[in-house]
């Protein structure tokens, strides 16, 4: 009886959205199109970044990262739901599981990283403009890129060393779409308060760190547009800003609702409904809000077009 309850899950079986079949059928068209689509429309930003030289500026720069960030965070997730909605069978093995959990909180932190950084930089091109050129030049924003995309990776590294250090010996139904990392530690084997804690503990760091800095970043900028005497300035500059503020909005407010709260009492289906702003919408509104309204993008695409 001891040998077998040590016994370890090789397997872990996600629930998923709905069990129904027809369901099941129109989530995978659904999904797919989403998927398509936010591949499509992260990598032409990607694109007309790197064959623009109008928009070589360091807001598109970071842009063409936050759209590196988005393609990678879908793909290790999005794949995995479309072919467990098409096979009707939710099985994902534990060294894939473990892999696409550490992809997706690697690639989270790194979104989290490079907002604050966005931020930092409207803060500098509005509020700091002489100085700006300066203070953002090319070497600076490969350090600030650099250091967002190793953040991600190496907090990655700790929430997997922290979830993973514990046993596994069953159950191993997760009532998820995926290998979320709050959802999977509650079927591990042992005590996993301490755990809990740390993982509290580096969430807030990870999210309210840069969150703290967007809002540092728009409280000044607002301060400062207020005294423009310009409204067509005005007009730019809260233009600029609006784009970015509704992405943070979206990704912040569900991220820290799923990571930062008691885990005791919550409803699988509310987490699961969570998770699909920040792990479907969110990367694919991210490339249409940053454009939607943006006259140097729209031209970029019109030149790319003649081409």
């Amino acid at each position: 009886m001891k040998a077998e309850n040590s016994t370890s899950i090789s397997e872990f079986i996600l629930e998923g959205l709905s069990h129904h079949r027809k369901t099941q059928n129109l989530l995978f068209v659904v999904l797919l199109l989403i998927y398509s689509l936010t591949l499509v429309g992260n990598l032409v930003i990607i694109l007309l970044v790197q064959t623009n030289t109008q928009l070589h500026t360091p807001m598109y720069f970071f842009l063409m990262h936050l759209s590196g960030v988005e393609i990678c965070y879908v793909t290790s997730t999005e794949p995995q739901m479309l072919a467990h909605l098409l096979s009707g069978n939710g099985a994902i093995s534990f060294t894939r599981c473990a892999i696409q959990m550490y992809m997706v909180l690697s690639m989270g932190s790194a979104e989290c990283f490079l907002l604050g950084v966005m931020a930092y930089d409207r803060y500098l091109a509005i509020c700091r403009p002489l100085n700006y050129t300066v203070a953002m030049d090319r070497w600076r924003q490969l350090q600030l890129a650099s250091a967002c995309w190793s953040g991600g990776f190496l907090s990655g590294v700790i929430y997997m060393g922290c979830t993973f250090r514990h046993p596994f010996c069953g159950p191993n139904h997760v009532n998820h779409f995926i290998c979320e990392m709050p959802v999977v530690l509650k079927l591990a084997s042992a005590d996993t308060h301490i755990t809990e804690a740390v993982i509290s503990v580096q969430a807030g760091l990870i999210l309210l760190g840069p969150f703290s800095v967007i809002l540092a970043s728009y409280a000044l900028i607002l301060f400062s547009v207020m005294k423009m005497h310009s409204a067509t300035g005005r007009y730019k500059a809260f233009s600029t800003c609006a784009s970015h503020l509704v992405v943070v909005t979206m990704f912040y407010g569900t991220v820290i609702s799923m990571y930062m709260r008691p885990t005791s009492g919550t409803a699988p289906a509310h987490d699961k409904q969570i998770a699909v702003f920040y792990i479907v919408v969110t990367p694919l509104l991210n490339p249409v809000i940053y454009t939607l309204r943006n006259k140097d993008v729209h031209g970029a695409i019109a030149k790319l077009l003649q081409r």
